[in-house]
């Protein structure tokens, strides 16, 4: 592959990592200590991730257990928790916060395939915004430097890179899909 493709090919990648992370925080019916990735707890003035201030354990299918480190910090984990958009309360023992998680309805179900469908487009959406960026690129090119034909090879191989990507999406579009319907 030409090396001035290569950029294009890190930011379809890029856009490819971002759904997978962004499908990590989407829960399905299953305990998934991810679903915390994106919350901080303000730990002595400085917004810090769960994981940071405690142990995140899932000790049953549906439940997430948080083992903070200090115990001054369940006020803070829960704060968090339930300021965020999880959609569960925390409770605690003392010493531990437990999440549990409900079994999804049908209906939630179907909501989230749609929203995992959505996400889905989008990430396909900027993979195809890439390969129009590489296309003007390319454009530009054959106006200075490049012959016609190393032009069409190039514009071949930007054409294989979206598809790929595009089938990489569906893939993973399809397992999260299916990870959310099994009960």
């Amino acid at each position: 592959m030409d090396a001035r493709l290569q950029q294009y090919e890190d930011k379809m990648r890029k856009a490819y990592e971002y759904l997978e992370s962004d499908y990590m925080g989407i829960r399905a019916g299953r305990a998934n200590p991810h679903v915390l990735d994106k919350l901080r707890v303000d730990y002595y003035g400085t917004p810090t991730p769960i994981q940071q201030v405690g142990n995140v354990t899932v000790p049953e299918a549906r439940i997430i257990q948080i083992a903070p480190w200090e115990k001054s910090m369940i006020r803070e984990i829960e704060k968090a928790i339930m300021t965020s958009d999880i959609g569960i309360n925390p409770s605690n023992d003392g010493s531990v916060i437990r999440l549990v998680f409900p079994e999804l309805t049908e209906e939630r179900r179907k909501d989230l395939v749609k929203d995992v469908k959505k996400k889905a487009e989008e990430a396909k959406v900027a993979v195809r915004n890439i390969r129009r960026d590489g296309n003007d690129m390319l454009k530009k090119l054959g106006k200075t430097e490049v012959s016609e034909d190393e032009i069409k090879v190039m514009e071949d191989q930007l054409q294989k890179l979206t598809d790929k990507f595009v089938k990489e999406i569906d893939t993973l579009m399809d397992e999260k899909s299916k990870e959310i319907m099994t009960v």
